[in-house]
């Protein structure tokens, strides 16, 4: 087991490493930039590193600074966290080169996955259901025309790198298509330097339903049930839950999904946690949209409904210890829903509000759980994600998690920046998301009015 391990993240994500690192016994090295040297996670850890200025380029992007901080420091592993490098190839290969432990998958698998339309491929291969479209990039326009023509309209143009919303884009007719590709295509090159696309078709209605894996070096893998996200703002995730509320959700569909991210975990030879996001249609067939090849913001509601610390199994299989799991083992108990805070006006189209928290109050009792790095004082910098805590609530049935939920929210007290805890409540009050009546397109059609 590795002694002291060093967090290349920030925010709610780094304190939960911390944490988790603590009750294991090992010591934990921070990284900061200048702007965060007040940050909680910086002031929680055994030692702290500051590796450049604000711009994340300067800092949590610098590889060769975080590297630096491990020699200095002594780290033998680097815990990504989410988001910046976690999905970075290359900052895992340069790991390897200098003889730390990535606490991740291989590189190897970051690039198979990492290329949603190369995972495709992968995926069509594995004989895991993938969503009918191109075979890897588009090359052409015409080779597009083509496509949409084959899978009929509407389609969705997608970024090969994307992730978190970006480079995507819907086209409901072919004369909308050239210009939907060229956004898609710029976005794609300012948001990951790749500007390759691929083309599928737009599933109507589906829900957003991923399953958690792990797998270790030795070759076991075990899924460890749904998680839905289909409540989401712009490709965004804002509520996510498990199980899945989808009237369409058993045990038998649950099993097969679980079998089909066990293939798709094998087939390009992964280890560590991982999350096959599918999307799940009204007949209850389902389609692999991509695999994330990290922790998941939600993973939270995963830990409460199977009892397992996902972040410490982390640690233990890149130490290379053996899953201590069974598939057999593993079961679901109640419901677990999760609403991400942000700082933002969603009055002003949800505007980010950094700025300092001039009071506090965070709710608590149990079955709630709050993951945050702000405190009373606290100054939420205007250079980072606008995610300032995950509430958690946790309870036997839906119905009793919704309304714990929905409590803790009411008790959730942010003062001094604009939150979006009063729209969750509201959208929690909302009777279809009550009664699980929902799908990814439920959010933008509510605050569209339709």
């Amino acid at each position: 087991m590795f002694h002291k391990i060093l967090i290349a993240n920030r925010g709610e994500i780094a304190v939960r490493i911390i944490r988790a690192c603590r009750e294991m016994g090992i010591r934990t090295v921070a990284v900061c930039s200048e702007a965060d040297r007040l940050a909680l996670h910086a002031q929680i850890a055994d030692e702290c590193v500051c590796i450049g200025p604000a711009p994340s380029r300067d800092s949590y992007l610098n590889m060769q600074a975080i590297l630096s901080a491990c020699e200095i420091t002594g780290a033998e592993a680097v815990h990504p966290g989410f988001g910046f490098l976690s999905e970075n190839s290359a900052f895992a290969r340069l790991c390897e080169r200098c003889n730390v432990k990535f606490i991740g998958p291989s590189p190897e698998s970051i690039d198979r996955m990492g290329d949603k339309a190369n995972a495709k491929t992968t995926m069509r291969l594995a004989g895991v259901p993938v969503v009918p479209g191109s075979d890897g990039a588009i090359t052409s326009m015409a080779e597009a025309r083509r496509i949409a023509r084959e899978v009929g309209y509407p389609v969705m143009v997608k970024a090969s790198a994307g992730g978190g919303g970006r480079g995507i884009r819907r086209v409901d007719n072919e004369d909308a298509l050239e210009a939907a590709v060229t956004a898609a295509q710029q976005e794609a090159q300012s948001c990951f330097g790749d500007d390759t696309v691929y083309l599928e078709k737009f599933i109507v209605d589906p829900r957003h339903v991923e399953i958690q894996i792990l797998a270790d070096e030795h070759g076991h893998v075990v899924h460890l049930g749904e998680r839905d996200c289909s409540l989401q703002r712009r490709n965004q995730k804002m509520i996510e839950e498990s199980p899945s509320p989808s009237p369409l959700m058993n045990d038998a569909l649950r099993a097969k999904m679980g079998e089909a991210a066990v293939s798709a975990a094998r087939a390009v030879d992964y280890h560590n946690a991982g999350t096959i996001e599918f999307l799940l249609d009204t007949r209850g067939d389902f389609y692999f949209m991509e695999m994330n090849t990290r922790v998941q913001v939600e993973h939270p509601v995963t830990e409460f409904v199977t009892g397992l610390d996902i972040v410490q199994q982390q640690i233990r299989i890149a130490a290379g210890e053996p899953l201590d799991l069974r598939q057999e083992d593993i079961h679901l108990t109640g419901h677990a829903i999760e609403c991400r805070i942000n700082a933002e006006n969603p009055a002003l189209g949800f505007r980010p509000s950094p700025g300092t928290v001039t009071a506090l109050h965070m709710p608590g009792g149990p079955g709630i759980r709050v993951d945050s790095a702000m405190y009373a004082g606290y100054t939420i910098p205007p250079y980072y994600d606008s995610m300032i805590a995950k509430l958690i609530a946790y309870a036997p049935t839906r119905e009793q998690a919704l309304a714990k939920m929905k409590w803790a929210l009411a008790e959730f007290l942010v003062e001094g920046v604009d939150t979006n805890v009063e729209f969750q409540l509201e959208l929690l009050r909302d009777p279809d998301v009550e009664r699980g009546r929902y799908d990814i397109g439920f959010l933008t059609r509510r605050m569209e009015g339709k």
